[in-house]
């Protein structure tokens, strides 16, 4: 009975019913996008704030300045290692499974102003410019515009500024933020009542605006995009398993419903918050949790990757051309620096392959446009593979600086302990000395469970 009133069986309800009135009335469905709209909004209005509070509290709490800089540089790495993975599994789908061949587009009959018309004229910000762009304007700017890496480097200088301060007000001041981190968790979970509706509204307008017909044109292309990101996966689910012990399937279990949210609205920033309560709630340290997530979310988008760099072969296939090695390695270069603007650009990933068209030269930019129809059905491929990269991202990272709890990690995952256990584990007071906690519903693998202070 639990089981059908929890959020996944309600979104997965949602979902069906969706698409079952997106394919009977499409028009009707189209005119559902503000119910899934509307509710993507109300949890972005609370990232940035989440976010700021979050990473303040890990930093001030743990301490070690020197930390935060590793910290950052390990995810860094990792994020370079993961897209250069994705990419390049990208180009081998492309190469072997040719998702392009037999299309025989003439490029001389494609519009040269569609692809400016669904990106509204906007364009990937060069590299300098990136950079200095995580410096905001004013600190209210980077609030008001959601911005997360603006509002992530604030975090970082108030949260070093508050770890170097007299232990009277840091105490004063973390008290304060505790609490209003509690706060923004339980605004989060009022909203979330909304999340099935929210879903259905969206998957709705997906399937009406979009049809099937679709499928059909672009099969090949959209198969030869899951095969790589099911591979891909299976790449990070072992290297998961052996920098960490972390069982992905259990942990994709464990986060079925953002999973199924983050599916349904074609967004995996309204799960941000879940996700990073619920790493934190299966051993990730918080600080380890605040920088690499939002982090993770311009770095490392490894479903991204994965479609651009597979549709980049499949645009030059489709007008009949075969790319050689040194043109396939531009488009890596290419799409490693343009893949790292992405986030938050409207049409990004057509301003992407724009780009490395017009790097390689090899075929008109006009040609993106034939990825209009076929786009928004890689979006559960990207928003899938996108959360799983930066949530085993988190994972890795944790335990490459020993902030990673592998025995509450396996507890957890595997259903040993509920998540009501590790929240009050998370918040028991400990001593400065390592200790020996008890499970609080006397869970017998706690005999052997200890845990260390890090204040």
């Amino acid at each position: 009975m639990n089981f059908f009133k929890s959020l996944f069986f309600q979104i997965i309800v949602a979902v069906v019913i969706g698409i079952g009135v997106g394919i009977a009335f499409p028009n009707f469905g189209e005119q559902l996008q503000p119910l899934g709209t509307g509710f993507i909004k109300l949890i972005k209005m609370l990232i940035a704030p989440l976010i700021f509070f979050v990473v303040v509290a890990g930093i001030a709490k743990a301490g070690d300045l020197k930390a935060v800089g590793r910290i950052g540089l390990k995810a860094i790495l990792w994020f370079e290692l993961a897209t250069t993975v994705a990419l390049m599994l990208g180009l081998v789908a492309a190469r072997v499974l040719r998702p392009g061949d037999g299309m025989n587009i003439n490029a001389s009959t494609l519009d040269p102003n569609a692809v400016a018309a669904k990106t509204g004229g906007a364009e990937l910000p060069h590299t300098v410019d990136f950079i200095l762009n995580i410096i905001p304007t004013s600190a209210v700017d980077a609030f008001a515009q959601n911005a997360l890496l603006q509002v992530l480097l604030l975090a970082c200088l108030f949260g070093t500024a508050l770890a170097a301060s007299e232990s009277k007000l840091k105490d004063n001041v973390l008290t304060l933020v505790d609490q209003i981190t509690e706060l923004i968790f339980k605004v989060v979970g009022y909203i979330m009542k909304l999340a099935p509706l929210g879903a259905f509204g969206a998957i709705a307008y997906t399937v009406g605006a979009y049809g099937a017909a679709t499928l059909a044109s672009y099969g090949m292309l959209i198969i030869a995009c899951y095969l790589s990101a099911i591979l891909f996966l299976v790449c990070l689910g072992l290297a998961a398993w052996w920098i960490t012990g972390m069982n992905l399937l259990q942990f994709i279990k464990y986060t079925r419903s953002e999973i199924m949210l983050a599916i349904g609205t074609a967004s995996s920033e309204v799960v941000m918050p879940r996700m990073m309560e619920k790493l934190n709630k299966a051993g990730c340290d918080k600080a380890v949790v605040g920088l690499v997530v939002p982090t993770g979310y311009s770095f490392n988008l490894d479903g991204a990757s994965i479609y651009l760099s597979l549709a980049t072969v499949f645009l030059a296939q489709a007008v009949g051309i075969d790319l050689s090695l040194g043109q396939e390695i531009t488009i890596l270069a290419v799409l490693m620096l343009s893949s790292k603007g992405m986030a938050g650009v409207p049409g990004s990933a057509f301003l992407a392959l724009s780009a490395t068209a017009a790097a390689l030269n090899a075929f008109p930019v006009a040609v993106v446009a034939l990825l209009l129809g076929a786009d928004r059905f890689m979006d559960t491929m990207r928003v899938f593979t996108n959360l799983m990269g930066n949530c085993v991202a988190a994972f890795v990272v944790a335990k490459w600086e020993g902030m990673l709890d592998t025995k509450k990690m396996k507890a957890v995952l595997s259903g040993e302990w509920t998540e009501e256990e590790s929240e009050q584990i998370a918040t028991t007071k400990h001593t400065k000395s390592p200790e020996t906690i008890p499970s609080p519903l006397g869970h017998p693998l706690a005999q052997s469970y200890t845990v260390y202070d890090k204040t």
